[in-house]
């Protein structure tokens, strides 16, 4: 069974850091393109960070350039998202999805997690 979990999302202030994680299972995670998005109440789902499943290149929205930064444990199967500097406009449910192939992008996409839901206030 094809499985995408999100852990690592909680209440962090402003300033604060968070990684979220993102377990694979039934599946290998080789060959498939990996993002994180995130989504606000009564607003579209946005592409946060992307790692290439070719080359391992990595792309970021420029909200978040310099702050996050995306990570494949390849051994474990699982993808990271290390949040730092935290905003409160950072706040969103967060979900990570793969595609098969290289592409990232909203409708690459294949499988997608639940999602975790992070908060930044004080």
């Amino acid at each position: 069974q094809v499985q995408l979990v999100e852990s690592g999302g909680g209440l962090v202030q402003p300033g604060g850091s968070l990684r979220l994680s993102c377990a694979a299972s039934g599946f290998s995670l080789d060959h498939y393109a990996i993002g994180w998005f995130r989504q606000v109440p009564g607003k579209e789902r946005d592409e946060v960070s992307c790692i290439s499943s070719s080359d391992g290149s990595t792309d970021y929205t420029d909200s978040v350039k310099g702050r996050f930064t995306i990570s494949r444990d390849k051994a474990k199967n699982t993808v990271h998202l290390q949040m730092n500097s935290l905003k409160p406009e950072d706040t969103a449910v967060y979900y990570c999805a793969v595609g098969y192939g290289s592409e990232c992008g909203y409708y690459a996409m294949d499988y997608w997690g639940k999602g975790t839901l992070v908060t930044v206030s004080s």
